[in-house]
């Protein structure tokens, strides 16, 4: 029996797997506690709108205790704050504070000199080929936050 499948379906976890645990150690060589990149989804999901526990566990298809525990670890490392809501002042809302758009600006920067490092490897124009290929395979939407998972099958 053939494992090209699977190998394939390794080989991009294993990519990922490289890339963001290499930006987690470079994220904590330049002084900031360690992150997840499900930590990072999140972050992202609250600069874009999501504003309470039960809407980030929709989100990234995870319970609402999950949500709530990284909306927790987020808040008491500074990156993340609980903000009154004008509307409802039984409401608080989530808001990512400067220092977690500090920690994503630098995220970003240092997925930018991993890709770098890649090119490096392999040759600019063989990335860009990859990335081109992944694209056709995966769509445009190539992380979709929004789409259902089988980490969404779980019971709330």
């Amino acid at each position: 029996m053939s494992r090209k499948g699977a190998d394939l379906a390794l080989l991009l976890l294993g990519g990922f797997r490289q890339l963001a645990d290499s930006a987690g150690v470079e994220l904590l060589r330049r002084g900031y506690p360690e992150l997840r990149p499900s930590q990072e989804f999140a972050m992202r999901a609250i600069s874009g709108g999501v504003n309470n526990a039960s809407e980030l566990g929709r989100r990234l298809s995870i319970s609402k205790q999950a949500a709530a525990k990284v909306v927790a670890l987020l808040e008491e490392r500074g990156y993340v704050a609980r903000m009154d809501d004008t509307a409802d002042s039984r409401r608080k809302l989530l808001t990512v504070t400067p220092l977690g758009h500090e920690v994503m600006r630098q995220g970003e920067t240092i997925f930018e000199e991993l890709r770098a490092a890649w090119a490096q490897k392999i040759g600019e124009p063989a990335l860009d080929r990859l990335e081109q290929d992944l694209l056709v395979l995966v769509g445009d939407a190539a992380v979709d936050l929004d789409a259902p998972s089988l980490a969404g099958l779980e019971e709330d």
